[in-house]
């Protein structure tokens, strides 16, 4: 990842993308599970459906706990934004008419297996991150950068878990 210069109220965003060795409903299913990406995720430790949501719709909710060795840990309410079978799954964090963050996977028919795409957007809403910004404004756009290229590793590995996990 390159340097920006980004804020956080540039909503700045980080994407990565693989080829899977498989059709798009074999990724849809882990992908979609939200239960199962705690297994490849080093930040994202548990989650789980909530209320009467027990799998992907627009509107459902889940729960996720987090942990970082410098924020400590956290609890998140997502809300499904957008699923589409097989093309789109995508949630916002906390409140969706003002997220902290917005995850999207993406996936698209190609060369006899699936282009799989992970994305996310910073904001507009508050963050965890929006405190250590509060506490060191004149290092906002470094504290952004740092995120984003954690983002970005982390996305790189759980991209790599899933399709292993597919192709196996």
């Amino acid at each position: 990842m390159e340097w920006t210069g980004a804020r956080y109220a540039d909503q700045p965003t980080v994407e990565v993308t693989t080829w899977v060795a498989a059709p798009p409903g074999r990724v849809w299913a882990l992908v979609s599970d939200v239960t199962r990406m705690p297994e490849m995720s080093e930040e994202l430790q548990s989650a789980r459906w909530a209320g009467d949501a027990s799998g992907p719709a627009v509107g459902a909710r889940f729960v996720g706990r987090s942990r970082h060795e410098r924020f400590g840990e956290w609890e998140t309410v997502s809300t499904v934004v957008a699923c589409e079978a097989e093309r789109v799954f995508a949630w916002a964090v906390g409140d969706p008419a003002e997220p902290s963050a917005v995850w999207r996977f993406e996936l698209e028919p190609r060369d006899g297996g699936t282009e799989l795409s992970q994305w996310m957007r910073m904001g507009p809403g508050r963050s965890g991150l929006s405190f250590a910004i509060d506490a060191m404004p004149e290092k906002e756009q470094k504290i952004v950068f740092v995120r984003l290229r954690e983002f970005e590793r982390g996305m790189t590995v759980t991209l790599e878990q899933i399709k292993q996990r597919v192709e196996a």
